[in-house]
């Protein structure tokens, strides 16, 4: 079995190593986006089984790039587990554009990023969930 494609994407540095040591360590192949535009650009050549978003980036935030991923034929089906540092609530209408399946809300851990990003690729509905990880 081939390894799974986690594209993470986060403008803190220090994020984006926790992450992607948990997510490595857990079998999980990892590609790095400090923002929106070049996530977009990476996950167009790579097509990622998951990408895992902050919301507040600088140039293009996470809404952004979901927004852009949904928009592509390539990259539509692709899950997005969104971070959030702000209640970040969404609508049924920008639920049904994106394929944002999952916000998790600051402060969380790497533990419970793993099990969020393992419950989605496992999940063969891929429907909106919100809140903490459990």
């Amino acid at each position: 079995m081939s390894r799974q494609h986690v594209l993470l994407v986060d403008d803190e540095p220090h994020v984006t190593h926790v992450l992607s040591r948990k997510l490595q360590r857990a079998g999980l192949d990892v590609r790095i986006a400090r923002d929106g535009e070049e996530a977009q650009r990476l996950a167009h050549e790579l097509i990622p089984d998951i990408v895992v978003t902050d919301l507040q980036m600088p140039r293009v935030d996470g809404l952004g790039l979901a927004l852009g991923l949904a928009a592509s034929e390539q990259t539509c089906n692709v899950p997005i587990l969104m971070l959030s540092g702000r209640g970040f609530l969404l609508d049924a209408e920008l639920a049904q554009k994106t394929r944002i399946v999952r916000i998790l809300e600051k402060p969380f851990s790497a533990t419970e990023i793993l099990a969020c990003v393992r419950e989605i690729l496992e999940s063969s509905t891929g429907t909106m969930t919100t809140g903490q990880a459990a």
